[in-house]
């Protein structure tokens, strides 16, 4: 497991935080592929090598990044290789530095959260010219473990450390808007660790919209964002969060199915009370008072009314967890809960 930021070289060719961090412009260009507007010049950047890492196999592909298992050749950990890649002005796919420079700078000012997958490094393949992010390697995501409904005692130990890694974006002034199960990854001792901030980015002051791009995915992409407002803030990851609750509770995705964006809108803002009233008196009867509060609240449709990552931790629903149920590692290694967790 990765230690709390990323790792130092030798000064010569040592990448401090402060190159990621303090870069030129910390928005992500949009996604749509339009042009970089001109600015100010780049520095210049140092990175490892790639070659201190012998790459396994992949354990992850998507439109814009391939993920690797990879052993680090000077400690033989095992590690998570992320290579970022985008299209360029001819249409030719090449190494994606706005990407990765984005997304490392989110994801080191989230260092040291137990529930948030640790960066190791930047490196560089000095043959291809590619250039990956070293993460710590975690194990299958959340969303292998579907479907399946769990009970509340359960659903709410999982939801905690979720939260609290939310608390800890949210306070580091980074916006995720992609938590998914797919981006939640579970440890071998039943720990759960928010992963890939490809779609993250580092909070904007009030009213200054973001890319015109949608990040995220369609059934847990909050309402703000299906209207076409790009002022949103960090509710935006509540809204997944409350998504996600539900998902555990009942097994399946709350919202969306073969819906179009405009038809998800729609439904939610005619139907979202009707709904929740059905999940919690036709669905899940049993459900406690307070689940069902914290619920209400994280999928409340106005954001400005959505509970926070801070109120929800404060909730009776988490206040009154029994110790056992905290972190770290709410369910052993092997015993029964680990059989009831995951299966």
């Amino acid at each position: 497991m990765a230690g709390a930021g990323m790792m130092r070289r030798s000064r010569g060719e040592q990448m401090g935080e402060e190159d990621l961090v303090a870069a030129d412009d910390p928005e992500p260009r949009s996604c749509c592929g339009s042009s970089q507007a001109s600015g100010p010049k780049r520095r210049r950047y140092n990175f490892g090598s790639a070659d201190d890492y012998e790459r396994l196999d992949v354990v992850g592909q998507g439109a814009f990044g391939v993920v690797l298992r990879a052993r680090d050749r000077r400690t033989g950990k095992v590690v998570a290789l992320k290579r970022l890649i985008g299209a360029d002005e001819g249409g030719r796919f090449a190494p994606n530095f706005d990407a990765l420079r984005v997304e490392a700078a989110c994801q080191h000012a989230c260092r040291g959260h137990p529930n948030i997958v640790q960066i190791k490094d930047v490196v560089a393949d000095a043959k291809t010219g590619d250039l990956f992010l070293v993460l710590e390697f975690v194990g299958g995501s959340l969303r292998d473990e579907f479907p399946r409904a769990r009970p509340e005692d359960i659903v709410r130990a999982m939801m905690r450390p979720l939260v609290d890694a939310a608390k800890k974006m949210h306070a580091s002034r980074v916006i995720h808007r992609d938590i998914k199960p797919e981006n939640i990854l579970v440890s071998f001792s039943g720990q759960l660790k928010v992963c890939d901030f490809g779609a993250a980015t580092l909070m904007k002051p009030a009213g200054k919209p973001y890319d015109l791009c949608r990040p995220g995915t369609l059934p847990y992409t909050s309402p703000e964002q299906l209207a076409g407002n790009r002022c949103y803030g960090p509710a935006v990851d509540m809204w997944a969060l409350g998504c996600i609750m539900g998902e555990l509770l009942t097994g399946a995705p709350l919202f969306g199915g073969d819906m179009t964006e405009k038809e998800l809108l729609a439904d939610l803002s005619a139907n979202l009370g009707d709904q929740l009233n059905e999940l919690f008196y036709d669905v899940l009867p049993e459900l406690s008072p307070a689940a069902r509060e914290v619920l209400s609240g994280l999928l409340a449709f106005d954001p400005e009314k959505r509970m926070t990552a801070v109120e929800a931790l404060e909730h009776r629903w988490f206040a009154d967890e029994p110790k056992k149920a905290e972190f770290p590692g709410f369910v052993p290694l092997f015993g029964l809960n680990t059989i009831n967790f995951f299966r």
